[in-house]
This record gives C-alpha cells, sequence and structure tokens, in this order.
C-alpha cells in the first residue's frame, strides 16, 4: 500500500499515538471551568441589555410621538393612536424586556417599573 511518492501509508500511521484518558481529562476540565467563569458574565449582562433596549426603544417612541404632533394631530396621544396611525407596528407596544410604556398628557413617554 503505497502511493506515487513510494511513501508507505501504513507506516505513516504506524507511529502515531492518541491521547490519553488522563490528556482528554484535562482538557474536559479545562473547558469546564472555562464555561462556569463565562456562563455567569453572560448572565449579569443581560439585565444591562434589556435596560439600554428600553431605553432606546423609548427614545424611538418619543421621536413617533413628535412625528405624530408635527404632522397635525391633536388631542392626547397614546400607544394605540401611534399604532393606528401607522407611527409604530403592533408588535412594538412595549419595551423589550415585556415592561408597558406610557404617554403622558405633554407627550412624555415613561416605563411602568413593574
Amino acid at each position: 500500500m503505497s502511493s506515487e511518492r513510494g511513501i508507505n501509508v501504513k507506516h505513516l500511521f504506524k507511529n502515531e499515538r492518541g491521547f490519553t484518558l488522563i490528556e482528554m481529562m484535562i482538557v474536559l476540565l479545562v473547558i469546564s471551568v472555562l464555561l462556569f467563569i463565562a456562563i455567569p458574565n453572560v448572565t449579569k449582562q443581560s439585565g444591562s441589555i434589556n435596560a439600554k433596549g428600553c431605553e432606546a426603544f423609548v427614545n424611538m417612541v418619543e421621536g413617533q410621538v413628535e412625528a405624530y404632533k408635527m404632522d397635525g394631530n391633536t388631542g392626547q396621544v397614546t400607544i394605540q393612536n401611534l399604532v393606528t396611525e401607522g407611527y409604530l407596528k403592533d408588535e412594538y407596544k412595549a419595551c423589550p424586556d415585556g415592561r408597558a410604556i406610557t404617554i403622558g398628557q405633554n407627550g412624555d413617554v415613561k416605563v411602568s417599573d413593574s
């Protein structure tokens, strides 16, 4: 069993050694330690990500309230008015973290604490 160059393929694989059980266990231990370090850091950041996402959402809704007013719409601005008139999509009635938003009499957008 030889190739075109005259190298014996059986001879190539005969001298290779595999990993020992101890080496494999050490690799698994290192991977496990890295996962135990990384997972808590990722979960800590999810709260910060949700807060920033909600803040960006409020800024976007404030812009849509201003656009609604500039288009000559008068009266109380509500989320439903913005959806009905096409300023917001129906699925964007709340922050990404699920907290509801309200629009005050003067057009201020606020996030509920619950």
